[in-house]
């Protein structure tokens, strides 16, 4: 009884600092060099995310680095989404010590970070295309393998969300889950979202 109500306490705790570090996070504030044009940039982009809100107080920090590129701002947004990913998956393998449920969990978002990651090593490599031969096609070739990777990592969230939803017993450890890796979801359908404009541009 001791032990259940140290584990209750700790998901109390967590969820407490998880919401108030999303909180920070989603609206930190712009950087001063940012210019009006940089700004609204990242807002016309985000018009083609599902979550535009997030996608704006959540790249508008990085608005003089982007300025009106969408290469800059699809690795951005893809970054973004892996650090997202990799605390996600920090926090749930902490909590499968005490809760083996949240194992599979675990597993399908170490599948998703390795997909982001070769995702965000595609995008950085991607300036190099522009001086090689065939460059039209190699680029091409990798927006697809990094739309892959995304969607990938994609799907391994909405496995894990899947499995929560199907499950019989509310609780604190299926709301902590199911709320943590939502989160994350949103993080990561806006990097591809914002991938795809990148894509349709054409050129690196």
């Amino acid at each position: 009884m001791v032990y259940q109500s140290h584990t209750a306490t700790f998901l109390l705790f967590t969820t407490f600092l998880f919401i108030s570090r999303s909180i920070s996070a989603a609206h930190s504030p712009p950087r001063l060099n940012a210019t009006t044009n940089d700004l609204d940039f990242i807002r016309t982009s985000c018009n083609a995310t599902l979550y535009q809100d997030l996608c704006f107080n959540s790249l508008a920090g990085y608005a003089s680095v982007v300025q009106d590129s969408p290469a800059r701002l699809a690795k951005i947004a893809t970054g973004v989404s892996l650090s997202k990913a990799k605390s996600t998956l920090a926090f749930l393998s902490k909590l499968s010590r005490s809760a083996a449920e949240v194992q599979d969990c675990v597993s399908y978002l170490d599948e998703a970070v390795g997909s982001i990651r070769d995702s965000l090593r595609t995008l950085r490599n991607m300036s190099r295309v522009a001086a090689a031969p065939s460059s039209e096609e190699t680029f091409s070739s990798q927006v697809n393998d990094v739309q892959t990777w995304m969607s990938a990592a994609l799907t391994y969230e909405d496995t894990c969300t899947d499995e929560y939803e199907e499950m019989d017993e509310a609780g604190e450890i299926k709301t902590t889950v199911y709320d943590r890796v939502n989160t994350l979801k949103r993080f990561t359908s806006n990097a591809l979202a914002l991938v795809n404009t990148y894509g349709n541009t054409g050129a690196p």
